[in-house]
This record gives C-alpha cells, structure tokens and sequence, in this order.
C-alpha cells in the first residue's frame, strides 16, 4: 500500500468501515452465545483474524489488484493465484480451529467466526482504500456512492469469510476435516474474485454477496451451534427463545404498563 496518496481522514474512514464489520458479524448468534463458550479465546481468534488478514490483504493488493489495474494477467492466472491464496488460508484455519484444545472445549466453529470477520475486516479495510483512491487508480474516487459501496463490500467480506471459518470450525468437530478445505478454498476463492472485482464495478458484488443471506440462517442456527454440548444447546435454544419472547412483550407493551413478571 506504499504511494497511495489518500487524504488522512478517506484513509482512517476506509478502515473504520472495514473494522465496523466486526460489529455487524457479533450480531446475531454471537451475541447470544456469550455465555456458552469462552470469550477470550474468541477475542484471540479475532486478533488472530486481523493480523493474518493484513497479510492476505497485502499479498492480494500486490498480486490481484495492481496485476488488474495494470493488465498484466489473465482471468485464468488472476484465479489461480487467489486459488493459492484461498488454500493457504483455509489450512490455516483447519490449523488453527484443529488445536486439540480447541477441539476439546468444542468451540472451533465459534473460534471461526471470530476468526473470519478478522481476516474479512482486514481484506475489505484494503479494498476500500483502494475504492476510494482516485488518483492512483482511476476509476475509483471518495463519493457518497462509494462509501456505501465500502459498507457492501465490507459486510460480504467479513459474513463471507466468518461463514466459511465457522462452517469449517463445525465440520472440524464432527471430524470431517479433508472435505472441508477443498470446499473452503473454492468458496474463499470465489469470496476473494468477488470483492476484488466490485473494486472495479460494484455490480459484480452480486456474484457472492447473494451468498450471505442464503445461508445466513444456517449459520446462525446449526454451524455456531454444532459444537455445544446436547444439554448446552437445549439451554442455549430456550435462552433463544427466551430473548424472542420479551422482544416481542417489549415492542407490544404501551408506555406506563404495569410490567408482568413473568415476561
């Protein structure tokens, strides 16, 4: 990322909305199953995602990003390099989620979570200095429309990517680990084309972007939960329940009733 010449505040802007996608990945299950598995370790997972994401980020800045911009490679070596990319992330992950601690606390499908929205938080932060990038690129610029775009590929990067690691981290527990990484790096690759390719016009986001919200409920309700034990996954489903039912009390309930406490 050497010679943007990016305004301070378009460059911290750029960031701030790759790291927001942190706070939309915690929503939903995340937020739920707090107190099921351990916190720390998903924050170590999390950390773990955002360094390891820089990296990945880099390498497909230097190696996609500026071989596109310049017309220097083909579709079909463009993909094989983020095929190599895709494979060495998903190895990673299988490395990461496989410990045996992990394993044994049965959290390698939350541990992936965190894991993917760090490395998908770092990879959209790249992409989004280069969106807004004008001068370098050319095609891009710093707009209203742009950072909206920011947020799109922000959001499908980091779901994308926490979607994949978690489903990896589900699969690791029910020992089924060798299909995983085949599927994964294929998902991760068409993950990584996508966002690349919405740099350069956004509608080809909708590639993979669909992606999220079909196996949003998936995710959420068997991947996260796989790993807790029968009798943590009956109380984590009553808490769930729980949550539903005094959400909708809450939203019914006029201002100044009597509050019924068995709500």
């Amino acid at each position: 990322m050497a010679g943007v010449p990016l305004p301070m505040f378009q460059m911290q802007l750029a960031f701030a909305i790759g790291l927001a996608g942190i706070y939309f990945g915690w929503r939903g299950a995340m937020a739920r199953m707090t107190g099921f598995y351990d916190l720390s370790g998903a924050f170590k997972s999390l950390v773990i995602g955002i360094i390891s994401g820089a990296f990945a980020a880099a390498a497909i800045d230097a190696l996609i990003l500026i071989s596109i911009r310049n017309e220097e490679l083909n579709i079909i070596e463009i993909s094989f390099i983020a095929l190599l990319i895709a494979m060495a992330e998903s190895a990673f992950t299988l490395f990461l989620l496989g410990r045996p601690k992990t394993v044994g606390l049965r959290a390698s499908a939350p541990y992936g979570w965190t894991l993917g929205l760090g490395i998908g938080s770092m990879r959209a932060a790249y992409l989004n200095v280069r969106l807004f990038d004008d001068q370098t690129w050319g095609v891009t610029g710093f707009d209203p429309i742009n950072v909206l775009v920011a947020f799109l590929i922000t959001i499908t990067a980091c779901l994308g990517h926490a979607m994949i690691a978690a489903w990896q981290g589900s699969r690791i527990v029910e020992n089924q680990r060798g299909r995983t990484f085949f599927t994964s790096s294929l998902a991760r690759v068409l993950l990584i084309l996508g966002t690349v390719f919405a740099v350069f016009n956004p509608l080809l986001l909708l590639l993979v972007a669909p992606a999220i919200p079909l196996f949003w409920e998936k995710s959420q309700k068997e991947w996260l939960a796989d790993g807790l034990t029968p009798s943590a996954k009956q109380a984590y489903r009553r808490t769930v329940r729980g949550s539903s039912r005094h959400a909708d009390a809450a939203a019914k309930r006029k201002r100044g009733q009597r509050v019924n406490e068995e709500e």
